[in-house]
């Protein structure tokens, strides 16, 4: 059974649109204390850019953005801000392409992609062979978080992970933001993926990779999109190997991966998420024993948000993903 969550919701930010766009709109997070970036070399040749904060010998957590998110996303610098403050420090993932910088190969990030996820935790595993590690991810980056720890199984090193507003069902999830006011979300995130992509293809052209570019080019006019179903048929699919949408769909999805997971794993979900539906929600015969489930009635997506004065909002996951790994580190 879903675990009793202790969030109670802002009533000045009363229904899950409020509860998603305002930490989107109108948080600004400084950067954190101890804050510097590091590029790492892929063994495709690529880069990935790894943003720290924090040094010593702590637990260290790895932090996963979601989709058109990156390091800088406010949830993940407020979450960087307070896990120092209680004794950890953090290195945040940024997926290929995130980091303010395009990448350099046609290859882009999805729900699916765990390579990039693994080939940080080896290195920073290597690197620290004793240090307690744990990794958070948000949205596409908790869904990717979720299919690489169960991809793993017992072969993974962590004393926690938590994932937050997952799309656990992506073909739920994509036919839901077709419906209704989710369409605003779609179409903004829709936009700012073609950008990506259009940066991308700039980027590949003006270093000479014209293989490469020529697999952006490739794709065709990507303003018609107007959907994820679209887009992850004609983009995803195309340029990582899937045979369709339906199939990138299949295998990139987590919630099957959730009876493999052997660290102790909470996932939060709000029950008014704007991206899902309820269908999306495991049977709790699909979790491992180390898989905890949390719901709660409202929160939207990776909002969360509690607080009684207006405009002076509390970010409730960075008092609860704080207090699982703090838990679990003591065990």
């Amino acid at each position: 059974m879903p675990i009793q969550s202790t969030f109670k919701a802002a009533w000045w930010l009363s229904n899950s649109h409020l509860q998603t766009m305002y930490p989107a709109l109108l948080r600004k997070v400084p950067d954190p204390p101890e804050y510097r970036r590091e590029r790492l070399i892929t063994p495709d040749h690529d880069f990935i850019d790894i943003d720290y904060c924090g040094t010593g010998k702590q637990p260290l957590i790895i932090l996963i953005h979601g989709l058109t998110g990156s390091s800088q996303s406010g949830y993940i610098k407020g979450l960087q801000r307070v896990l120092l403050k209680q004794g950890f420090k953090s290195a945040a993932l940024n997926f290929r392409g995130c980091s303010g910088s395009s990448n350099n190969s046609a290859r882009c990030y999805h729900s699916g992609e765990t390579e990039d996820l693994h080939f940080l935790y080896q290195i920073l595993r290597l690197r620290e062979p004793e240090t307690p590690i744990g990794a958070v991810g948000f949205s596409l980056g908790g869904n990717v978080l979720l299919k690489w720890l169960g991809e793993q199984a017992d072969q993974v090193d962590l004393f926690a992970a938590i994932a937050v507003s997952v799309p656990l069902l992506l073909g739920v999830c994509a036919t839901k933001l077709d419906n209704g006011y989710a369409k605003l979300y779609r179409r903004n995130l829709l936009s700012e993926l073609n950008g990506y992509m259009d940066s991308k293809l700039r980027h590949l052209m003006s270093r000479g990779a014209h293989d490469e570019a020529a697999k952006i080019s490739a794709l065709g006019d990507l303003s018609a999109i107007h959907s994820f179903w679209q887009y992850d048929d004609k983009v995803v699919a195309k340029l990582h190997g899937f045979n369709d949408v339906h199939d990138y769909y299949q295998r990139s999805s987590s919630r099957q991966y959730l009876e493999s997971i052997f660290v102790p794993t909470l996932l939060i979900q709000a029950l008014d998420d704007p991206f899902m539906t309820p269908e999306v929600l495991p049977e709790p015969s699909e979790l491992s024993s180390q898989v905890q489930l949390e719901l709660t009635q409202c929160g939207g997506h990776v909002g969360f948000i509690s607080g009684s004065i207006p405009f002076r909002p509390q970010y409730w996951l960075e008092q609860r993903i704080p207090e699982f790994l703090k838990h679990n580190t003591s065990h």
